[in-house]
């Protein structure tokens, strides 16, 4: 099944297909193994639109849009539609939310084209029908009128023509019955085409009622099942803030041991020196035990040292007491030398004296 020609793709974009499951009516089945294009056809001819899509060879979609469709936004990226005719529901996956809204957006729109044309064509329906009966119940009163005035004119001026008339008057009545007996026909078989429309029309209200139950059904469970999923989604997010904290814990720990490890490294560095040190021990003990020994012996001798200190100190004090005594004596010397030296001078003098007056 393809396009025919006189369909016109007015919209096309690219999503995962997918239809329920016959058996279960809960599963979703994937209708294509990647992502195909699915587009909006409308035909000019019967003024109406489908859903196409192809995947290679295969028709895995070919929905014709009724007003009585609705197509529902199931989460952000996906939504799904009914096809009572089919007997199935498609669900759409797109790679976006914008390309699920712009979808969504056109079946309304497409929704709302084929209702109107829904509507024109039951209004037109309705207008030849009424013209077909009019034209039915007029026609031949009329031409009746017509032929019993004519009658009437004609027996009073022209008795001859009369007849002529009303031969023509009756062919003409033969004519719009005939004509009117075909449109009966022809609206009786349209009527009958209507009524059977109506009939799957009604089947197909009544599969769609059933239908809107199941999917009432299936929402709820959808619903209830979104609810867990989103109580699954706090616990796990409060899983990862949970995480995310021993993340942090974690880095601050790995921090800490590294820096153990860099406090470790220079501490068996300090413990390798003091190895090392350590090898120099016994030298530095034999060198203590040596300076000891000369330390012992300097105390020897700073002692008797000390003494022989003791010793000159008091020497020293003996020897100021003498030096002072020494200096008193010596002053009083020089006291008693200068006496004599001023007797000495004063005897020079006179002796000076006595040799002038000698």
């Amino acid at each position: 099944i393809s396009p025919c020609s006189r369909e016109q793709p007015i919209f096309t974009t690219r999503a995962h297909v997918f239809q329920i499951d016959p058996s279960t009516k809960k599963n979703w089945v994937p209708a294509s193994k990647q992502a195909v294009t699915v587009s909006y056809f409308y035909d000019s001819t019967r003024n109406s639109y489908r859903i196409i899509s192809v995947d290679g060879a295969k028709v895995i979609i070919n929905s014709t849009i009724t007003p009585n469709m609705t197509f529902t936004k199931t989460s952000q990226k996906f939504g799904q539609w009914a096809d009572s005719r089919a007997n199935t529901v498609f669900g759409l996956g797109f790679p976006s939310e914008q390309q699920l809204t712009k979808f969504a957006e056109k079946f309304q729109e497409v929704k709302e084209a084929a209702k109107l044309a829904r509507d024109r064509s039951q209004e037109k329906i309705e207008t030849s029908s009424n013209h077909s009966q009019e034209s039915g119940r007029e026609t031949p009163s009329s031409t009746r009128a017509s032929s019993v005035n004519g009658t009437d004119d004609e027996k009073a001026s022209h008795g001859g023509s009369a007849e002529a008339h009303l031969r023509s008057e009756n062919d003409k009545l033969k004519i719009a019955l005939a004509q009117s007996s075909s449109n009966v026909k022809k609206w009786e078989t349209e009527l009958q085409s209507l009524r059977e429309s109506n009939a799957r029309l009604s089947t197909a209200l009544q599969e769609s009622a059933a239908s809107i139950e199941h999917w009432k059904k299936q929402f709820s469970a959808c619903k209830e099942e979104n609810d867990q999923l989103r109580g699954k989604i706090e616990e796990l997010e409060e899983q990862c803030n949970e995480i995310n904290k021993e993340k942090e814990r974690n880095a601050q720990l790995s921090r800490r041991l590294q820096e153990l490890e860099t406090e470790l490294q220079d501490k068996e560095l300090e413990l390798e020196e003091l190895r090392k040190q350590g090898e120099i021990i016994p030298e530095l003990m034999s060198e203590c035990e040596s300076v000891s020994e000369q330390l012992q012996a300097a105390e020897k001798k700073n002692k008797d040292l000390e003494e022989k200190v003791r010793t000159l100190r008091t020497e020293v004090e003996e020897n100021k007491h003498r030096q002072t005594n020494l200096k008193t004596e010596l002053k009083n010397f020089l006291d008693v030398l200068d006496g004599k030296i001023d007797e000495l001078h004063d005897f020079r003098q006179g002796l000076s004296k006595l040799g002038v007056d000698n």
